[in-house]
Parts: structure tokens; C-alpha cells; sequence
């Protein structure tokens, strides 16, 4: 599947946003949860991009991904005129279609890129799970949520928020008892 401009504009500002910590910026965790809701959209989006609905997708892609931009590139100021030209061009090219970052067309449905920080779990289950249950999940305790496949699930976020959300789904597991 191709790369989608979101998925590009996503890749600048995980980027930008890893780049600022590096520099000792402290990052508002508002703007890493759009970061990381615009992801988990993008992926779901991406399972059936030909249905109508997921125009609606679309839209909050963009809405996450706008606040992020726009909350990144004022802590990007701090750093001088110079710095956020070049980011701004990244992004341009990314809205306008053009590739950024290369993409690998893998398999595994994993986040590329995740930001430093994000811890990872990888949860099997005997029995495929229902995706809007486990959505509401990742919204609810702020992790991103990928299905690998029907019965395996990968968990990204902050380690605290992993736990908690961890408690939550281990109640599958009593379902597939």
C-alpha cells in the first residue's frame, strides 16, 4: 500500500517531536497523545481505505495531526527562525505528497518510527478480539493499540498507561476461559 500524506506529515512531526527532546524541551503530553491517536487513526484507517465511513478517519487524522504540528512548531521557536523553516519544508513536502521518510512495507503492522520513550507489550489471545472494544481502550488509557493480526496485539505507549490498560484487556482474557 502506498504511503499516505498524513502517514509522511506523521513521520515529520514524530521527528520534530524527538528532536526537540533531545534538546532538552520539555513536550506537553497533549501533543504526544494527538501524536499518538493520529497514529492508531492512520492504522485503522489503512485496514479498509475504500469504505465511505472512513472519510470520517480522515478528518480526525488531520485534526490530531494539525494540533500536534501547530503545538510543535511554537516549541520549535525557542530554537530560531532557521529551525523551523527547515521543519515547515518537511511538512510541506509532506502534505503535498512527496516522500520524506521511507516507509518499509513490511508484514508486521507495528508502528514505524514510534517516539523514544514509548514502551511495547505484544499480547496473544486464544480467540480474535472485537476492535472497537480494544479502541476504546487505547483512547481511554492514551497507548496506541495494533493488531498484528486477528489474535495478536501490540500496546505502545507510556509504561503507566500500559498497566493500566493491560488490567483492562486482561478481562479478554477471562471471555476465552
Amino acid at each position: 500500500m502506498s504511503d499516505l500524506p498524513l502517514e509522511q506529515t506523521w513521520m515529520v512531526l514524530v521527528d520534530l517531536l524527538t528532536d526537540l527532546k533531545k534538546r532538552g524541551m520539555d513536550i506537553p503530553s497533549s501533543i504526544t497523545n494527538n501524536i499518538r491517536l493520529a497514529r492508531s487513526t492512520i492504522n485503522f484507517y489503512r485496514k479498509d481505505p475504500t469504505n465511505p465511513e472512513m472519510m470520517n478517519e480522515l478528518k480526525r487524522i488531520n485534526d490530531f495531526l494539525i494540533s500536534a504540528q501547530d503545538a510543535l512548531i511554537n516549541l520549535a521557536e525557542d530554537f530560531g527562525k532557521e529551525y523551523v523553516n527547515d521543519w515547515t519544508e518537511k511538512l510541506m513536502k509532506a502534505s503535498r505528497g512527496e516522500r520524506v521518510y521511507e516507509i518499509e512495507d513490511k508484514k508486521s503492522k507495528f508502528v514505524v518510527g514510534a517516539p523514544p520513550g514509548f514502551s511495547m507489550v505484544r499480547v496473544n489471545f486464544k480467540e480474535p478480539l472485537a476492535e472497537d472494544r480494544v479502541q476504546e481502550i487505547a483512547e481511554e488509557y492514551n497507548v496506541i493499540i495494533e493488531f498484528d493480526d486477528d489474535n495478536v496485539i501490540a500496546v505502545y505507549g507510556d509504561a503507566e498507561n500500559i498497566k493500566s490498560s493491560l488490567k483492562e484487556i486482561s478481562s479478554f482474557f477471562k471471555e476465552q476461559i
